[in-house]
């Protein structure tokens, strides 16, 4: 049976411990005065903090379906799979573009760069799994796992109420139920993929709907007066 490496809180602590050098990029995000400036001057729209929601749930709703199209044309050798991949890469780029509205472009480019990764490692994975290449496998896992905390890491520093700690936990999440995707559909247990996808969708709207809170909490003037938030945010 091939199968990825199990994501066990042993293996993350070993992920976290390595964060310190290359978390330090996301330090200037808070910082990127000029052009977060600029961004934060526009005026708040009578339906602003709905339209936020929706299209960050898009995204990351993309996000999971473009991951998922990919990893089912890999499966079975499907010629789409380069097709599959770059519109995916390009998902990548639109979430670092929700974000520079409020950030500033450099950095929803560095962002971007960070989910681009993110992608890259999960076709490593894909493509070690399927080949049944245990010690790959578990060499990009780990690269994924660290990339995932310096995900969390830099959103955290952009925004005071995107905690590390429920950010790290999400990605967390993230990574552990699409392992169990694409174990899943490799071994051709189709209900349990099935499911498996209901599970990532479903951590994929959380995680949207988080960042979207945090975003109507730090900008409050360009949002809804009074607008609830609903996530696990401080």
């Amino acid at each position: 049976m091939k199968t990825l490496r199990a994501w066990t809180p042993f293996v993350l602590a070993a992920a976290l411990g390595a964060m310190g050098v290359g978390v330090g990029a996301g330090v200037g995000v808070a910082t990127d005065n000029a052009e977060r400036a600029v961004a934060v001057e526009a005026n708040a729209s009578p339906d602003s903090s709905l339209t936020l929601r929706q299209d960050m749930r898009r995204l990351w709703s993309e996000h999971v379906f473009w991951t998922r199209v990919y990893l089912i044309a890999a499966a079975a050798d499907a010629p789409d799979q380069k097709a599959a991949s770059d519109r995916l890469m390009k998902n990548q780029e639109d979430l670092g573009d929700a974000l520079a509205p409020y950030y500033g472009k450099t950095a929803a480019g560095k962002f971007t760069g960070l989910m681009k990764d993110h992608i890259g490692i999960a076709v490593d994975l894909i493509r070690a799994a399927k080949a049944g290449d245990k010690a790959r496998a578990a060499e990009a896992d780990k690269r994924w796992q660290d990339n995932a905390e310096q995900i969390a890491q830099f959103l955290s520093e952009a925004n005071p109420h995107w905690l590390s700690s429920t950010l790290t936990e999400m990605m967390r999440d993230h990574l552990r139920s699409t392992t169990n995707e694409v174990n899943a559909r490799l071994d051709k247990r189709w209900e349990r993929d099935v499911a498996a996808f209901d599970e990532v969708y479903d951590h994929a709207l959380k995680l949207s709907d988080t960042l979207s809170d945090g975003i109507i909490k730090q900008f409050p003037d360009r949002f809804d007066a009074g607008v609830k938030t609903g996530a696990n945010t401080k």
